[in-house]
């Protein structure tokens, strides 16, 4: 990705209506996780009534972002039985759920007659998309940064399509 592509932040800080986030994969090795799904293996659990202990800086950055009115959804397609990750994800979604992000969940069987594209993606204000690059073993290839309108078409007919289907995270039951 060219240094001059914007990072995420300004991306979601430029944002006026809406982000949108799809997850596909049942596994993520992401660096900045390890910790916390490390932590979550040995028992932890966040404390609903502990707000203060929840990741920051990402959960201040979504209630900000919704505060100035943008609609921020995440959809996550999920194999079932889910994987050891999903259960953490699923387990620590309600700190996001709190910050003012909707998420629903979508079990991959249902999935199969929905146009996807190859890669996770954000997708801002239906206009521009961050695609999120994975390695096999889950983790970060970098992201890619495109304003193509057939992309940014493609990412909100698919989000929208897995939306309609998808199961909101306080029904969604890990199987």
């Amino acid at each position: 990705m060219p240094s001059s592509a914007p990072s995420f932040d300004e991306m979601i800080h430029r944002c006026t209506r809406s982000a949108v986030h799809l997850e596909m994969r049942d596994s993520y090795a992401v660096d900045y996780e390890k910790a916390p799904y490390a932590a979550w293996k040995n028992g932890f659990r966040h404390d609903p009534a502990d707000r203060a202990s929840w990741s920051r800086p990402w959960l201040d950055l979504m209630s900000q972002t919704v505060s100035r009115g943008v609609v921020v959804r995440r959809a996550r397609i999920v194999s079932e039985p889910v994987s050891e990750y999903i259960r953490y994800e699923h387990s620590g979604t309600f700190t996001n759920v709190a910050a003012g992000e909707q998420v629903r969940w979508l079990p991959r069987r249902h999935a199969s007659d929905i146009a996807l594209p190859g890669n996770d993606f954000w997708l801002f204000d239906e206009q521009f998309v961050r695609w999120n690059h994975f390695a096999g073993d889950g983790s970060s290839m970098g992201a890619e940064i495109c304003g193509a309108p057939t992309a940014a078409k493609l990412c909100a007919e698919a989000f929208e399509a897995v939306w309609s289907r998808a199961i909101p995270h306080d029904q969604y039951e890990i199987h």
